[in-house]
């Protein structure tokens, strides 16, 4: 296992504070390893594993739970784990009710048998059955998912010490394939409106996603762009990201955003807020790497300041023959 060293590895490429943390090519070039400088404050550590992608087989089935042991045996465990969708691959058009029944099953027993800490969740998009397909609710799809997840709502928000986290359901549905794109309806950006004007001003606020809501890793993430344009398609990042974006810098308490999807790995600070994309505990799909970044996960430190710092754990995820 290895934490990445973001601050290190940005003065290496002389990099300001929004860029790209590429932990294959640092580790290549012989950066060393380390946490993150203690902040003042004790912190509320939260283990992000997003895009697990558990299927039938040795490399994810060894995967996942060597991802969670590692998780469980950090010398300073977190307080709990943040699950930031996609928990099963759930991707072939014609995949039927019974595989991904069964996917569930095996994600829930190795989630039983390798890990000892409280987990939280939010949806992706793989977690709903015929996300695929066109359609304007996913209900059922929805209901299914926060039925395995135990969800009485698609989005939630939960204390933790100084820290309130709350959990978006970026997944909205439409007349087209993909079925999805990511925005909130018109009840949960409501809902999100309330909640935070009902944080106090001495509260910290932790924005959870699994569809980035700001990202540069997506201008990476296939073929986006043509001689005279970049194109970041909307399920990729938030339709809604200058609206939302523009809310949250109403709030000062809002410090972090986490999210996943992507399967790649960024930093943006902007307006203040930090935000994380946190890559893939699958890496891409089981197969080793996606572009530059191997399978990983991140623990995320929360202070009682406010400051929150990232350490990117790269763990052996092979399975032996």
């Amino acid at each position: 296992m290895e934490a990445i060293s973001r601050q290190k590895f940005l003065r290496y490429l002389g990099l300001g504070s929004a860029g790209l943390l590429l932990p294959q090519l640092a580790l290549s070039r012989g950066i060393s390893a380390e946490k993150p400088t203690p902040k003042t404050g004790s912190s509320l550590r939260v283990a992000h594993l997003t895009d697990i992608h558990i299927e039938a087989g040795k490399e994810a089935e060894h995967g996942f739970a060597a991802a969670l042991e590692a998780v469980n045996s950090l010398p300073e465990p977190p307080d709990f784990i943040l699950n930031g969708g996609d928990a099963i691959m759930n991707s072939a058009l014609n995949l039927s009710r019974e595989k991904v029944k069964s996917q569930w099953e095996l994600f829930h027993q190795i989630l039983r048998n390798h890990n000892s800490l409280p987990v939280n969740h939010c949806l992706g998009n793989h977690d709903l059955y015929g996300w695929t397909s066109p359609d304007l609710a996913h209900t059922k799809g929805k209901n299914w998912a926060m039925e395995e997840y135990q969800l009485s709502s698609s989005y939630y928000a939960l204390e933790k010490g100084k820290w309130k986290f709350i959990v978006l359901d970026s997944i909205h549905g439409r007349n087209s394939v993909p079925g999805y794109y990511a925005c909130l309806d018109e009840a949960q950006l409501g809902w999100l409106e309330a909640e935070l004007k009902a944080t106090p001003p001495d509260q910290f606020i932790c924005i959870v996603s699994h569809i980035p809501i700001l990202a540069v890793c997506t201008l990476f993430d296939g073929k986006n762009q043509d001689k005279e344009h970049w194109r970041i398609p909307n399920n990729t990042l938030h339709a809604d990201a200058r609206e939302l974006t523009a809310l949250f810098y109403k709030f000062p308490q809002i410090k972090a955003c986490l999210s996943g999807h992507i399967h790649l790995i960024d930093h943006v600070h902007y307006l203040s807020i930090d935000y994380f994309c946190n890559g893939a505990v699958s890496g891409s799909w089981w197969k080793g790497n996606y572009h530059e970044f191997p399978p990983s996960f991140s623990v995320m430190n929360f202070s009682d300041t406010g400051q929150v710092t990232r350490e990117i754990i790269c763990y052996n995820w092979q399975a032996s023959n």
